[in-house]
């Protein structure tokens, strides 16, 4: 995947030839802007919707970690680059990415953008997919893909599904949630858990289910007090349930 990044390098030697390794080895990377002190530098993070900040820890009018303490939300990794290794802690501790001494290691700088792009492509993978744990130990949960990450929940929380054109609804005991995935696929997912598709615009938990009114379709009434309506090609699919 490409990654779209910044050079924050007050040494312009130092900056020219990372930009030339990057272009030469890590052809991935694009490269939107270039900064040597932090005021610029947070305004190219402003800018930019960026992947990775190349970041060196000693700059003009602050350092790297002043920069980072500016910015509210961090949707990026950090790849610090510094001549001396005694900030490896604070860049630690600032979740760094990856931690690379100058003189540059050709093959670290490699294998700092891997890692980086591995991360970002995982992220992406969890935001787009509805995923079942492996783990037993998380049985019956699933992630919702968030604008910045997913959250986890429980399956039993669900009350039901609702279509919005390419979103859905999900109506929780204790709240709602909005994912950018289609109801067909939440159907997909949700069926082992016991949910139904009871009508176009919903899917179902049957354990929520208090009560069933007769009618062309009909309608179901929901522990939360809620009334779905029952489309008349589900009925026979919804009342198997209670055979």
């Amino acid at each position: 995947m490409k990654l779209n990044a910044i050079l924050v390098e007050d040494e312009v030697n130092s900056r020219k030839i990372l930009r030339n390794y990057l272009t030469k080895y890590c052809p991935d990377v694009i490269i939107l802007g270039e900064a040597d002190n932090i005021t610029e530098a947070e305004k190219l993070i402003k800018k930019y919707n960026l992947d990775v900040v190349f970041l060196d820890v000693e700059m003009p009018y602050g350092n790297a970690f002043d920069l980072l303490d500016k910015i509210e939300n961090i949707n990026f990794e950090t790849i610090f680059v510094t001549a001396y290794d005694h900030y490896a802690i604070d860049a630690l501790n600032h979740q760094a990415s990856y931690y690379l001494l100058k003189p540059i290691s050709i093959d670290d700088l490699i294998l700092a953008v891997d890692n980086v792009k591995l991360i970002k492509e995982t992220e992406n993978k969890l935001q787009q997919t509805i995923i079942k744990p492996k783990s037993n130990i998380v049985n019956n949960k699933i992630t919702v893909p968030q604008l910045d990450g997913f959250k986890i929940i429980e399956t039993t929380n669900i009350l039901y599904c609702k279509a919005d054109d390419n979103y859905t609804e999900i109506y929780l005991t204790n709240g709602k949630l909005v994912a950018s995935k289609t109801l067909k696929h939440f159907e997909g997912i949700l069926k082992e858990f016991g949910f139904a598709r009871i009508h176009k615009s919903y899917v179902v938990n049957i354990n929520a289910i208090t009560r069933y009114k007769k009618g062309k379709g009909g309608s179901v009434e929901l522990t939360s007090g809620k009334e779905l309506s029952v489309a008349a090609s589900k009925k026979g699919e919804l009342l198997s349930y209670f055979r």
